[in-house]
């Protein structure tokens, strides 16, 4: 795979870019064209790697792309899983670069070069590294499994249409393996399989009080103020030992043991390396916990966005009528996302005072998973990346969220396995995204190992 990535990385660049130009915002409507184009742009890419068929479908939402390469019925099956829609860029004043331009640039702190451009690494830079492994173990004549590809375009979104789409076409899907590049690895210097993500519940909430923004003057001191009422009602829900206050919250957690713990704390971690890059002094979460505990195997509650009254340019005293915050509860296996959002919605309404209207509106969710290191796919991945990397990669829990990997294992009674080769420096979703090249190529050939051991 080196000597065929040597030959041609070029083209790579070409190809990959030509998708990372597209604007494809799921959540912004007026980019439902970019959505059509970059589907339409990805059957072109499957179809030249040597799908055998390669089409657009229509779903309820964005258009999903399904590909396919059979070899021989009495093969294994890898279902390739990824997505097209990216985040939206902003805010743009941050980028060095346009962020729908791709560029080959060094990395400002190592020198090291990586691809710059919203969806170098979330998730078109991942995606495209299955296109090209699958085309070398084709073109080479190594490739021993039928293949086939899904890539939808709502993942950004919370994956709306997909698992309907799944349903619809489950027989076309029938598959012993999902395989998915849509995570990070734990370090630059150690590998690691993500077994497990967790789940995610949603919510906005309002809180109103009176019925038109007032004089602070007039009314201030007599006449509650729904955004220092929201700061209440939110502030009440995490105790001073970083647990959340809402009933029933944690009835579905199951404590891992200690043996289990262990296993996980073999992950490389420095904590002072940690606050230094993130620039803090400390860090803070449930308490009896490491940090890494509480990001892969601890649920939580955060506040992703609050905002109310007048945010403009100098002041306007004004007592304002309504306040907005958008919540999100990150949840570990066996939480399910829905029962989750109601013990929230029935918390949230009972601690609300007499003196304001709350509303809350359940807006995306999905459930965790994990998979069985001992499996087959677990290990033939396990054995590729460690000949790629030279040292055997480490379980690990992901913190984030792919809410319709955990629908997709459930419908289709298969498993998924996260192969992800993105780092934390990548920094997805926000401004200056990036993909390390070593990454990008190394990634390409684990895969192209993982069929060969698998």
């Amino acid at each position: 795979m080196k000597q065929y990535i040597k030959e041609n990385k070029e083209r790579f660049y070409d190809e990959l870019f030509s998708l990372l130009r597209i604007p494809s915002i799921s959540a912004k409507p007026e980019h439902k064209g970019d959505m059509q184009k970059c589907a339409e742009r990805l059957v072109e890419l499957l179809l030249q790697a040597g799908a055998d068929q390669a089409a657009v479908y229509p779903s309820a939402g964005n258009p999903v792309v399904f590909g396919q390469k059979i070899l021989d019925p009495s093969y294994k099956t890898v279902l390739v899983y990824g997505h097209y829609d990216v985040q939206p860029p902003e805010p743009l004043e941050k980028w060095r670069t346009d962020p729908f331009e791709p560029v080959i640039a060094k990395d400002p702190n190592t020198g090291e070069e990586a691809i710059y451009c919203r969806g170098a690494n979330d998730d078109k830079g991942q995606l495209f590294m299955h296109l090209k492994a699958f085309e070398f173990m084709l073109r080479s004549g190594k490739l021993h499994h039928n293949v086939k590809f899904v890539f939808e375009g709502e993942e950004e979104i919370g994956s709306g249409s997909l698992p309907a789409w799944v349903r619809e076409h489950k027989d076309l899907l029938a598959a012993d393996v999902i395989l998915v590049s849509d995570t990070t690895m734990i370090s630059d210097n150690v590998p690691s399989i993500n077994c497990g993500m967790r789940g995610l519940a949603y919510l906005e909430v309002t809180v109103t009080g009176p019925n038109k923004d007032l004089h602070s003057g007039h009314y201030g001191g007599a006449v509650a103020n729904p955004i220092n009422t929201l700061c209440d009602m939110i502030s009440s829900l995490i105790d001073k030992d970083g647990r959340v206050t809402i009933p029933g919250f944690y009835d579905d957690v199951v404590e891992l043991s200690a043996a289990d713990r262990a296993q996980l704390a073999r992950a490389p971690f420095d904590l002072e390396e940690y606050k230094e890059f993130l620039d803090i002094k400390e860090v803070k979460g449930e308490k009896g916990y490491t940090t890494m505990e509480r990001t892969g195997i601890r649920p939580c509650l955060d506040v992703c966005g609050i905002w109310g009254g007048y945010t403009g340019v100098g002041a306007k005293t004004v007592l304002p009528s309504v306040a907005h915050a958008k919540i999100s509860m990150r949840l570990v296996p066996n939480q399910l996302s829905a029962k989750i959002t109601e013990l929230f919605k029935k918390h949230f309404l009972a601690i609300a005072p007499p003196y304001v209207k709350v509303d809350v509106k359940p807006c995306e969710g999905g459930n965790g998973f994990l998979i069985p290191i001992s499996s087959p796919a677990f290990q033939a991945a396990s054995k590729a990346m460690a000949e790629v990397y030279g040292i055997e990669p480490v379980p690990s829990r992901g913190g984030g969220s792919i809410a319709v990997l955990a629908e997709m294992q459930q419908i289709l009674g298969i498993d998924p396995l996260l192969m992800g080769f993105g780092l934390e420096r990548d920094t997805i979703h926000s401004p200056n995204e990036s993909y390390l090249l070593r990454q990008f190529f190394a990634g390409m050939e684990s895969i192209a190992l993982f069929y060969q051991y698998y």
